[in-house]
């Protein structure tokens, strides 16, 4: 027994429900609601159905009286005999395409009939051959690559995307996203994986070697200079601005038995001595402090590439300034941080970063639109991407109809189709009447010329 995918109760006994007789009206369409509520749509075709059916019928009914005179009225007036042949090829026309029409999606009358009821008895292969018919014919992906080459998505995109609105749309679904990841992630675990990527890309390799060879093409392009002139310069400020320190830390240090006056001649020639030796270094680029200064600092850059010890050295530093307990806070704050930040923005309208955002999505937009290189590339990216899942998943797309057909209860089935075409079928019962009518009428006059 099916289930119905739709809101509706299980499928109806084997017995089947008794088709209307031809002169059913709307009772028929009536049950097309299947126990809930027509929609404002499936309503109008119901009741368009139910006009058509009572067109057809009345037809017939007019037939049938045309015949039940002209049956009874054919002796006294013989040019009736044509009447009730036409009359009588009419009802045979009617009462054959209402069976026809009937047979589709009920067994006529109640009588399983066989090969009647088609639509509730190969619900499941008129499924599985729609859903093989659409992969076929529509799942094609040339066929989806063609369409979409003919749609151009990137212009139309890139000119939806221009637009303040769309921008201002995009912005409001990536913030959206936003804030549905962040109330996802757990905050443990994105900080258990920030603290082992710092583990593994930060403290697991030895800082020494990478730190030496960039030390070194600094050092090497004198990109340390203005660091060295700066600190020769604050040296320099501070000599000429301290000499009273200067002298007395030459009186403190000499011997007690020297005169005071001794003291403060030899702290002046001391303070003089240092301050011109700093004017000196500040004068001079090519100064021998400056080159001891640069030797140094070369020698301390191959020791850390390429000295045990200084590389061990560096190693226990690094220990010293991230153990565990700091990495942990690292890998807190710093996403705590990025959450507040990235919350507050995308929060804040007006906010840089959301402003920012907007802007690059509308030039984004603009480029899509003017760069037609840029554009044919998008259009090639969307074009490949569709032709691989429709060449992937061209089966269960199509699936979907199969199962969801399946699923269907077998008579909703039947009154679900009926409601869609119904109204077109009903014509066939008109233009039965109207055919057997005529073809009545044409074998009984040929007849009546040959046989008298």
């Amino acid at each position: 027994m099916q289930v119905n995918s739709e809101p509706t109760t299980r499928e109806a006994p084997t017995r089947p429900a008794p088709s209307a007789p031809p002169g059913a009206t709307g009772r028929t369409t009536a049950r097309a609601a299947v126990g809930h509520a027509l929609s404002e749509g499936d309503a109008e075709k119901a009741a368009a159905l139910r006009k058509m059916k009572l067109v057809a019928l009345g037809l017939l009914v007019v037939m049938a009286v045309i015949f039940v005179f002209a049956f009874a009225l054919q002796k006294e007036y013989p040019w009736l005999q044509y009447v009730r042949a036409a009359a009588e090829g009419g009802m045979v026309g009617a009462l054959a395409d209402w069976f026809a029409v009937t047979a589709l999606f009920k067994y006529p009358m109640g009588i399983k009939i066989p090969h009647t009821a088609i639509i509730p008895r190969r619900k499941d292969q008129i499924g599985a051959s729609l859903g093989e018919f659409v992969e076929t014919n529509f799942l094609s992906e040339q066929v989806v690559q063609d369409k979409l080459a003919s749609v151009n998505i990137a212009r139309r995109a890139g000119e939806w995307l221009a637009t303040p609105a769309g921008s201002e749309r995009v912005a409001k679904e990536g913030a959206a996203v936003i804030r549905g990841l962040f109330k996802v992630l757990n905050d443990d675990d994105v900080q258990t994986v920030i603290e082992g990527m710092v583990r593994k890309h930060l403290l697991a390799p030895p800082w020494g070697p990478p730190v030496g060879k960039l030390a070194e093409r600094i050092f090497h392009d004198g990109h340390h200079h203005k660091l060295v002139d700066l600190l020769v310069d604050r040296a320099a400020d501070w000599v000429d601005d301290n000499h009273e320190t200067v002298t007395h830390l030459v009186s403190d240090r000499s011997p007690t038995w020297v005169p005071q006056f001794v003291d403060g001649l030899v702290g002046d020639k001391v303070y003089v001595e240092i301050l011109k030796f700093v004017r000196a270094v500040q004068a001079d680029p090519n100064h021998q402090v400056r080159q001891s200064i640069d030797k140094y600092l070369n020698d301390l850059a191959q020791d850390l590439q390429h000295d045990p010890a200084m590389i061990a050295r560096a190693e226990d530093i690094k220990a010293q300034v991230l153990g565990d307990p700091e990495v942990r806070e690292l890998a807190s704050r710093t996403w705590g941080t990025v959450k507040n930040a990235l919350l507050g923005a995308v929060d804040d309208p007006d906010s840089e970063l959301t402003v920012k955002f907007k802007a690059a999505v509308r030039d984004f937009g603009s480029r899509l639109v003017s760069d037609p290189e840029l554009a044919g590339k998008v259009n090639a990216w969307i074009g490949d991407a569709a032709g691989y899942l429709v060449r992937t998943y061209r089966s269960d797309i199509a699936g979907v109809i199969t199962d969801t057909v399946a699923r269907w209860d077998a008579e909703e089935t039947s009154q679900k189709i009926e409601l869609q075409v119904g109204k077109d079928l009903q014509f066939i019962r008109i233009n039965g009447t109207v055919v057997g009518a005529l073809a009545g009428l044409a074998i009984f006059t040929v007849a009546h010329l040959i046989f008298g």
